[in-house]
C-alpha cells in the first residue's frame, strides 16, 4: 500500500547538474528519515544523503559540497539536487524510506524503497 516513485534522472555532461524527486504515497501516517541510495554497475550500494524528518541531512563524503538533499514533508517527497556531477556519479539511484503506515486501523512502521532512476554522466 505505500510506493515510493523516482524521477529526474537522465545523461548530462560532467560539471551539469540534475534534480531528482521521490514521492511517497499510500496509506502513510508519517515519514522518518528519507535516503537517496546510489548503485554503479559492479560496485555496492551506497548511501549518498539522508535527512530526517525534521531536517537534519548527512551527506557521502564523495558528495559533499555538491549534492544537496531536502523534503517537503506536506508532499512526502524528498528531493536531491546534484550539481557539478562527475562521470563517477554515474549509477542507479534510490530513495528510500522508513515510515509508519496505517492499515485497518493498524499502525505499522517499515522501510520501502523506489525502483530506481538512471544518472549517467560523459566524460
Amino acid at each position: 500500500q505505500v510506493q515510493l516513485v523516482e524521477s529526474g534522472g537522465g545523461l548530462v555532461q560532467t560539471g551539469g547538474s540534475l534534480r531528482l524527486s521521490c514521492a511517497a504515497s499510500g496509506s502513510i501516517f508519517s515519514i522518518n528519515a528519507m535516503d537517496w541510495y546510489r548503485q554503479a554497475p559492479g560496485k555496492q550500494l551506497e548511501l549518498v544523503a539522508g535527512i530526517t524528518s525534521g531536517g537534519s541531512a548527512n551527506y557521502a563524503d564523495s558528495v559533499k559540497g555538491r549534492f544537496t538533499i531536502s523534503r517537503d514533508n506536506a508532499k512526502n517527497t524528498v528531493y536531491l539536487q546534484m550539481n557539478s556531477l562527475k562521470p563517477e556519479d554515474t549509477a542507479v539511484y534510490h530513495c528510500y524510506a522508513d515510515l509508519l503506515f496505517t492499515v485497518g486501523g493498524i499502525t505499522g512502521t517499515g522501510g520501502y524503497w523506489g525502483q530506481g532512476t538512471q544518472v549517467t554522466v560523459s566524460s
